[in-house]
């Protein structure tokens, strides 16, 4: 009963005191700075009127709505759960949620338990043996009182810490489905391209046929026949060369999505389709709200002001409270009988420390700045990033439509340079210029629109799209 009343009596005062302390935090608190965001996030002169700002963006949509392809979708979802970067970071948000957890314990008191038994032989001059025996069964707490706020500062940066990096693994997300769309985009052009050359080889063949025919026929001198068969083997090179960048590719691909080399299965009409109808962008509000990048920033300069509250109070006293009951005594026979309580406060400061603490402090100051300076540099990135994305989808799409109406052009003149070629209208460098212009003009058209997707790409990537709770 006596030990029972000697702890709550302790903790009475404990409780009192901390209650009393609690509210003092010193330092100063945390301002997000002004980064005086332009109110749009492109002009709309040169844009359609599809990327106008408006209060909604594409961002809302999850990213396997963006990209329909099956094919794709499957390499992004093996990509989010086996990509290595993606799992270390995984691996350090449960790192810093354990130091979350450990900074917090700290405003809480610690509690010990022990048991002992020790047996001591004493004899000072020689002829004076005695035994001196104990026994103990005791529990400790200590409490260091977060006087100045301390713990609380140390407490606010581990979850600054801990926040900033599941939004840097939010933005490592955005940023690896951006690498798998644009790298699957590349490679169905890859294969379009290919396709386009081995046509091209089938006509050139053809031209070789028609040529030596007509040269055999004294109807055109050799050098057409020979410019024939130049042109064939010239076609003919681009083949391996382009059969190497596919296999190169998947190899990436491959790589992102953390497997080996292997063959990728993918849709070739994908890239006729993933262009949307309509492409609203939002405004710059919600896109500082949607970048993971942007908020991870922040949390990093929320956790610098931290360390500057911690940095600042570590120069002032602390008080640690410890408390100890149990029971203690020299025989068994008489232990449970025999109470013990300790109670103790330490009061310490530092008095000289040649400037330590203050330097620190300091350090932490100018570390603060940084953060500041690295948090409104990330949010010019952001808007820059947006804004360059805007252009180039918009000039993108024009350079589609102008690549679309060459291929028509040049496609009628190659059929009609054929034609005339065949009747004997025309000679035969006169078919080649045509067909080297239909040439161009079909890879022209299949790079336009594979960089019209990966415009698009990097427009949903910019403006935050590609994460969603659901796929974290």
């Amino acid at each position: 009963m006596i030990l029972r009343k000697h702890i709550f009596g302790y903790v009475t005062a404990v409780m009192f005191l901390s209650f009393g302390f609690s509210s003092c935090k010193l330092g100063q608190k945390y301002v997000s700075p002004d980064v005086n965001l332009p109110s749009e996030l492109y002009d709309g002169t040169t844009a359609d009127d599809a990327l106008a700002n408006d209060t909604i963006t594409i961002a809302d949509r999850r990213w396997w709505e963006v990209y329909t392809d099956t094919a794709l979708q499957s390499l992004i979802n093996k990509t989010l759960e086996y990509n290595k970067d993606l799992l270390m970071a995984r691996a350090r948000i449960e790192e810093l949620a354990a130091m979350k957890r450990i900074s917090t314990s700290a405003l809480f008191p610690q509690v010990n338990g022990e048991a002992y038994g020790q047996k001591e032989t004493l004899n000072y001059g020689g002829d004076n043996l005695k035994h001196d025996p104990e026994y103990g069964l005791k529990v400790s707490a200590t409490w260091e009182l977060d006087l100045w706020g301390n713990i609380r500062w140390a407490r606010d940066k581990s979850i600054a810490e801990y926040l900033s990096a599941i939004e840097s693994r939010r933005a490592l997300q955005i940023s690896l489905i951006a690498q798998v769309a644009t790298s699957y985009f590349q490679l169905v052009a890859l294969d379009t391209e290919l396709d386009i050359v081995r046509r091209t080889l089938h006509a050139r063949q053809e031209g070789v046929r028609l040529a030596k025919l007509r040269f055999e026929g004294g109807l055109t001198s050799e050098m057409a026949y020979q410019q024939a068969r130049v042109e064939y083997a010239r076609t003919a090179t681009l083949i391996p060369t382009l059969e190497k960048s596919i296999a190169i590719k998947e190899s990436d691909i491959a790589f992102i999505a953390g497997e080996y080399p292997a063959h990728i299965a993918r849709n070739t009409s994908s890239i006729d389709t993933v262009m949307p109808t309509s492409l609203p962008v939002g405004l710059p509000s919600e896109l500082l709200m949607r970048r993971p990048d942007v908020r991870a920033a922040e949390q990093a300069l929320r956790a610098a002001n931290a360390a500057v509250g911690v940095a600042y109070t570590n120069r002032f006293p602390r008080l640690a409270l410890t408390a100890r009951a149990g029971l203690e005594n020299e025989e068994l026979t008489d232990f449970l009988k025999s109470p013990m309580t300790f109670f103790s406060g330490a009061l310490t400061g530092p008095i000289f420390d040649a400037g330590n603490r203050q330097a620190s402090y300091r350090a932490k100051q100018a570390a603060y700045e940084r953060e500041t300076l690295n948090y409104q540099k990330t949010v010019l990135a952001a808007f820059k990033d947006a804004h360059d994305a805007i252009v180039s989808y918009s000039k993108t799409s024009d350079i589609y439509q102008s690549r679309l109406e060459l291929l028509r052009a040049a496609k009628t003149a190659a059929d009609l340079a054929q034609l005339q070629y065949i009747n004997g209208v025309i000679g035969y460098l006169d078919v080649l210029d045509a067909q080297r212009s239909y040439f161009d003009a079909q890879i022209g058209f299949s790079n336009a629109n594979r960089d019209a997707c990966i415009a698009f790409v990097a427009l949903y990537a910019s403006l935050g799209g590609g994460w969603t709770p659901d796929s974290e």
